[in-house]
């Protein structure tokens, strides 16, 4: 990549978070080592250290701002559905699936590289994981309170639904023969089939 002329910190440190995540997503973490980042970027290695602190701090960041968004934008599409158990349960499905599909490399990244996190980055990550969990959870607890849900087992519920539809950032192509609209749409009753009641 050339340098960024004219170049502030904001547009560098964006430039390289971008390119980070590009690279740890082809290479891996313990692949990827600073010198190639900055090259990605047009920087001086030297340089990349008035951005981040560490190449793990990088990693870190790179996770808790993906876990963050993904918090931020399901709150909003909860608070955006209608007022009823399934509707906000429709919500939380449909939009897990979208993000999974429009964010590959941070999805990776989150779920392939944690284990390459220190002890303390590690618990952090996995505390949002299970904020993020926890609203799954709460719906279909409510909807099985409701009578609208039959389920045997809420936490093993909620991860089966979640592994399914997180699976769909390894295989989605933007070329592929259906729209995302579609994809969503079969995702979101492949996943409720399972619990509504009959």
């Amino acid at each position: 990549m050339a340098r960024i002329t004219g170049s502030n910190g904001a547009r560098t440190a964006a430039a390289i978070r971008q390119a980070a995540l590009g690279l740890i997503y082809r290479q891996g973490f313990a692949a990827m080592n600073l010198r190639d980042l900055a090259a990605e970027v047009g920087i001086q290695p030297s340089s990349l250290y008035n951005h981040i602190t560490s190449k793990q701090a990088l990693l870190f960041d790179l996770m808790q701002e993906h876990m963050q968004t993904l918090l931020d934008s399901t709150d909003a599409a909860l608070a955006a559905a209608g007022p009823g158990l399934m509707e906000r349960l429709r919500a939380f499905l449909a939009h897990h699936v979208l993000y999974h599909m429009e964010r590959r490399q941070e999805v990776y990244i989150a779920n392939f590289e944690l284990r390459a996190l220190d002890p303390p980055n590690h618990r952090q990550i996995v505390a949002m994981r299970q904020d993020y969990e926890a609203r799954l959870m709460a719906l279909l607890e409510e909807g099985v309170a409701l009578g609208e849900l039959v389920v045997g087992d809420i936490p093993v519920t909620a991860y089966a639904m979640l592994a399914m539809l997180t699976g769909i950032c390894t295989w989605y192509r933007p070329s592929g023969r259906l729209e995302k609209a579609e994809l969503v749409a079969l995702h979101t009753e492949l996943a409720l089939n399972g619990i509504r009641r009959r």
